[in-house]
């Protein structure tokens, strides 16, 4: 029966009928939650649904259970394109070039990734002025802001602060054994997986982006304690992206207009702000 639902999930995707064959995907992991395919094909839908993140999950459950899965790979590093985790897409698509070598897909997906990455970091290098402190910046803030929330079990809850260069999350839950935590880090996605009898997933799309290789978990006996080292040194109005929520993503740095100064007295000492800004505003978008 879970593979009749598939197969016709996959005459829905043909058909682009994405949200049927997303629905025939989930009835098909009802009964059969064992294969790694199903949760593979359902990423599939969820990345033309533009659910990027939910694709994500299911890409990370079909590599756990069956981790010899290219598509599994490939959908992992589209999803995590999407939301511009190009490190975390990037190791995904290695391994799966490594399982299906002749698939110019993940080689081409690959450069794709090499050149985003370089160009974050041009980006994060022209950003950065001396002397410059982060300013919290008042935010308009929608209903996607919490500071502490419930996973609907009541056995866990969560909860955040931040520091100018560091978030820390604490997920509060007695007594989990260290070995059954695992906890991913990407550039802007975190993955909480707790196995055992109080099963506990939580993937969140954060605010801001974080530096992966030094974010660090550990679990310890009431809870598991997570710091994020930001990318950025900016003010997080919350853990958790939200589009209703406009903040400045950058510091602010005072633009070259806000302090000109005038020589009314000479001429010949005398500069053409206007024309400078002009080119510095023009070097911005070259970027």
């Amino acid at each position: 029966m879970a593979s009749e639902l598939a197969e016709k999930a996959k005459e829905a995707i043909i058909d682009d009928d994405l949200k049927l064959a997303l629905d025939l995907y989930s009835r098909a992991i009802e009964l059969d939650s064992t294969n790694g395919d199903y949760f593979a094909d359902r990423a599939q839908a969820n990345i033309k649904l533009n659910n990027f993140t939910e694709a994500v999950a299911d890409a990370n459950k079909a590599i756990e259970l069956a981790s010899s899965i290219p598509k599994a790979y490939l959908r992992k590093g589209v999803a995590c394109m999407k939301l511009e985790e190009y490190h975390t897409a990037k190791r995904a698509l290695e391994i799966g070039a490594s399982l299906a070598q002749d698939d110019s897909r993940f080689t081409n997906l690959i450069k794709e990734c090499d050149l985003r990455i370089a160009e974050d970091c041009y980006d994060q290098r022209k950003s950065l002025a001396p002397n410059v402190q982060p300013t919290a910046t008042p935010a308009s803030v929608g209903s996607c802001q919490k500071e502490t929330i419930s996973s609907g079990k009541p056995k866990y809850s969560h909860e955040y602060y931040q520091k100018p260069e560091e978030v820390i999350l604490t997920i509060f839950a007695k007594g989990i054994p260290a070995e059954n935590v695992t906890v991913d880090f990407g550039e802007q996605i975190l993955s909480v997986n707790v196995s055992g009898e109080d099963t506990y997933h939580f993937q969140p799309r954060l605010f801001g982006k974080v530096l992966p290789d030094r974010s660090k978990y550990q679990v310890l006996s009431t809870k598991i304690e997570i710091r994020f080292v930001k990318a950025e040194v900016i003010n997080w109005t919350s853990l958790e992206y939200c589009k209703e929520i406009t903040v400045p993503q950058k510091i602010n740095v005072p633009s070259v207009g806000s302090q000109r100064p005038s020589h009314p007295s000479s001429k010949s000492r005398a500069k053409d702000w206007d024309k400078l800004e002009a080119e510095v505003k023009k070097e911005v978008l070259m970027l």
